[in-house]
């Protein structure tokens, strides 16, 4: 059912370790809707941001939810994945370091993407 409908999720993560709960909820709501064929763009920012890196989606653990490793391939596999070009500046993070299928961008493409025609943008 979902599958059918010309819509694009765009999901903003804000937090990281930081606010465990609402970072798994963002990647796991992304990582459904991916998984329903749904077109998804999650953007990593703020805290966020660190899990562009090899290895460090691994290191999170939160009682009850999906691992976010698992959750992270499913969005790389059927969707976008983009780190925030400040948010990366931040953190010494270049395109270099990031996982492969992830792209670095900033507030315009942000923008962009969320702004298209059949778009919904979420934010945790």
């Amino acid at each position: 059912m979902l599958a059918t409908m010309a819509r694009t999720l765009v999901v903003k993560a804000t937090a990281g370790a930081d606010a465990p709960e609402r970072c798994a909820q963002a990647f796991t709501v992304a990582a459904t809707a991916a998984a329903a064929g749904v077109d998804v763009s999650l953007w990593l920012t703020g805290e966020s941001t660190w899990f562009a890196l090899p290895g460090r989606a691994q290191e999170f653990a939160l009682p009850h939810s999906a691992p976010l490793a698992e959750l992270l391939h499913v969005i790389l596999t059927t969707g976008t994945v983009t780190a925030c070009t400040q948010c990366a500046a931040r953190r010494d993070i270049g395109p270099g370091d990031v996982l492969p299928g992830v792209r670095i961008a900033g507030a315009a493409v942000f923008v962009e993407e969320a702004m298209a025609e059949g778009a919904q943008a979420l934010v945790y």
